[in-house]
């Protein structure tokens, strides 16, 4: 005789809470529908799919955690899936979320550590979700600052003061940061008081033919002044990289944590940011997101005072874009995305605008990767508006130039060419003295000079390009391989848009060896975009040289 199926029970938490917000059975599910669609996902709830629920039924998926939030904007509280008596999405889907509270935030930025540092392979696979660019970008442009964000017996003792960190002291500082990844100097810019600025629109479908997989965004990097090394000090191999250890073998929670080991966490970074710019963030960024796990969670749920606290959540901020980063690199993009989402929470527990703003544009530089260009434009504006006008100008220097690329993968030449020369202009009223955060220091002429050459490659405006790209590529320091093989790429690009195959097919040739050298899928991505539009002459002497070049590098 077969065992009958357990009997469900009914959900009397979710038909309680149902009640306290005024629901009607079809009104909840319409509700989750729309905000399933702010996310890209299609849902076709009604209030038959709620009956379910009350009688104990469990929605799959990220549906929990939509039903949270629907009654988390309704009620005015927080609330989790276990508050409504459902079970917690699975952690594939997570990450998304701006969370209200910077506990909220520790919470859920530990638990990607956690399970990006196992042997979780699907978190990789989890798609980019442009719709999922839209809260959290609106959320830190309008939403309030956080009053304190320190904890313990110290946190007691400051709650009631400003909250913001001050100067690096002398330990901390280590030069120039590249600004692919550099740690800012927290309170250095403020944004606009709570509640300031306008909205992000819901972005729209991309318009980018030939865009929607290919290559056609980098990170920032620095040229020519203050070039990382290509083997930071203190490693000496670069397969297995040396990172500070903290006190103790072993940290648990509610210990103090004090300025050494918020020093710890920016050399971390420059470590972990040096061995990206060199073989690629698939090189260490398996050990950058077990750092955090082990190292930087158990600071966050320590003991600290509201300035040390402050400081400690820019530092985590950092780490975190950086895991974002790497991650992108590997072309582990829904991952990368919600390390980003993660990242612009943190920065903001850190009353740290500008560092959320530069956040923002590396948001909008992976939109443009991915050929959402619509998007890319407005993460870059929500950046300016963040920001206000009284940054550095090398600070309006980057943001307009990233606006600018998401105008080229637009083929918008004429909004394009405007935010390059707003870049440009910048750039040039910068002065040496100017209080710049250590992020956007290194935005220089070789990098603006990089964003024009892209920019023009992807207009088709290929003379341009080729100046651009060989002006960046002379000023460019070779610590940053891998940025020297994106502008490589452009340059042959444009040569073989200008019918100079030959030139063309050895430009192409050099990159695709620094490529293999490199454990970068992006590296990997130019190149072959750059073979795709080799087909046309496949039959030509050049090429077939070209190809048997690559071949011979296995």
């Amino acid at each position: 005789m077969s065992e009958r199926p357990p009997q469900r029970t009914p959900n009397r938490r979710l038909a309680a809470l149902i009640a306290e917000a005024g629901f009607s059975h079809a009104g909840l599910a319409r509700r989750v529908d729309q905000l399933g669609l702010e996310h890209g996902l299609d849902l076709r709830y009604d209030k038959t799919s709620v009956t379910r629920w009350l009688r104990g039924q469990q929605p799959r998926g990220t549906t929990p955690a939509l039903i949270a939030e629907v009654f988390t904007r309704r009620l005015g509280r927080r609330l989790s899936a276990q508050d409504l008596g459902l079970d917690a999405c699975a952690p594939v889907y997570a990450g998304l979320e701006f969370a209200a509270t910077p506990a909220e935030a520790v919470d859920i930025v530990s638990g990607l550590w956690r399970k990006d540092s196992g042997s979780h392979a699907e978190l990789r696979k989890i798609a980019f979700t442009p719709a999922g660019l839209v809260v959290p970008s609106r959320d830190w442009l309008i939403g309030r600052a956080d009053e304190w964000v320190g904890r313990g017996e110290s946190a007691a003792s400051t709650a009631g003061g400003t909250g913001l960190p001050g100067p690096r002291p002398p330990a901390e500082a280590h030069g120039p940061r590249a600004a692919d990844g550099a740690h800012p100097t927290a309170g250095t810019l403020s944004g606009p008081p709570p509640g300031a600025g306008g909205h992000l629109a819901a972005p729209g479908p991309a318009h980018a033919p030939g865009h929607a997989h290919g290559p056609g965004a980098h990170g920032v990097r620095p040229g020519s002044r203050g070039p990382a090394p290509t083997r930071p000090p203190g490693a000496p191999g670069a397969a297995h990289p040396v990172v500070p250890r903290q006190r103790g073998a072993e940290r648990g929670s509610g210990q103090r944590v004090g300025s050494g080991d918020i020093a710890a966490l920016h050399s971390v970074g420059d470590l972990f940011r040096a061995l990206d710019h060199a073989y690629g963030g698939g090189h260490a960024r398996q050990a950058l997101v077990r750092y955090l796990e082990h190292e930087a969670e158990p600071m966050l749920r320590g003991t600290y005072g509201e300035a040390v606290g402050r400081r400690l959540f820019s530092a985590a901020a950092d780490l975190t874009r950086l895991a974002g980063w790497t991650s992108y690199d590997i072309a582990a993009h829904g991952l990368a995305q919600r390390y980003f989402v993660q990242a612009l929470r943190l920065a903001q527990a850190a009353g740290d605008r500008a560092y959320g703003s530069f956040v923002l544009i590396t948001m909008s530089r992976q939109a443009v990767y991915l050929g959402h260009g619509r998007e890319a434009v407005q993460l870059a504006r929500v950046a300016q508006q963040g920001i206000g006008s009284s940054a550095p100008p090398v600070v309006m220097a980057l943001l307009h130039a990233v606006e600018a690329r998401g105008h080229g993968v637009l083929g918008e030449t004429r909004a394009c060419v405007a935010a390059l020369v707003r870049a440009e202009r910048a750039l040039q009223s910068a002065r040496p003295g100017d209080d710049a955060p250590h992020w956007a220091r290194p935005f220089d002429e070789a990098q603006l000079a990089d964003e024009f050459g892209h920019c023009h490659r992807d207009l088709q405006q290929y003379r341009a390009a080729a100046q651009h790209a060989e002006r960046s590529l002379q000023l460019r320091a070779p610590a940053y391989a891998r940025s020297r093989l994106f502008c490589r790429v452009v340059l042959a690009t444009a040569r073989l848009g200008l019918g100079e195959l030959d030139q063309a097919c050895l430009l192409g040739a050099e990159a695709a060896q620094q490529a293999s050298e490199m454990r970068s899928v992006r590296a990997t991505e130019y190149v072959r975009d750059f073979e795709r539009r080799l087909e046309p002459y496949r039959d030509a002497v050049a090429v077939r040289g070209y190809r048997d070049r690559v071949a011979a590098l296995g």
